[in-house]
């Protein structure tokens, strides 16, 4: 595999504008300005804690939605 090459892809390839916006949101949220373009001077812990909180929110979001579907049937099955 060559230096820099993407290797992760979207499972839906449209979503690709918002999970940008997403992630940029994110990094502000905990403090990191300008997090786009060239990252790879950015440290490893920096970067994981913008992937963390992402995925905190996510989960936070598909919680929340379980919870405004009680009492009705499963259908994520």
């Amino acid at each position: 595999m060559a230096a820099g090459q993407k290797t992760n892809q979207l499972v839906i390839p449209q979503a690709q504008q918002a999970m940008e916006k997403f992630k940029q949101e994110t990094a502000a949220e905990i403090g990191i300005q300008n997090y786009s373009g060239y990252l790879g001077d950015v440290p490893a812990r920096l970067n994981g804690a913008v992937g963390g909180h992402m995925v905190k929110k996510m989960v936070q979001a598909y919680e929340q939605q379980f919870a405004n579907q009680s009492g009705q049937p499963n259908t994520l099955q």
